[in-house]
């Protein structure tokens, strides 16, 4: 069994330019007001998830392992 991660999108930051559903369109919704969040915010480790983070302009995804809290993005320095 692969990978669990935790997905949370920081509303104050996000600007609602929607790469992460371009990226990721099973994985994250916009809302009304244009604001993503994670369709499910436990998943299993995928690419899909990690280049949405990667690509969200503003930073504003975080990957966490479920269980350990443990950084998947952004990275620790």
């Amino acid at each position: 069994m692969g990978d669990r991660w935790h997905v949370e999108v920081d509303r104050s930051l996000c600007i609602g330019a929607a790469m992460c559903t371009n990226h990721a369109p099973d994985d994250f919704r916009l809302d009304t007001a244009r604001q993503s969040h994670p369709a499910a915010p436990d998943t299993d480790a995928n690419e899909r998830v990690l280049a949405a983070a990667e690509g969200c302009p503003v930073e504003a995804i975080t990957i966490t392992l479920v269980g350990s809290g443990e950084p998947v993005f952004p990275p620790e320095e």
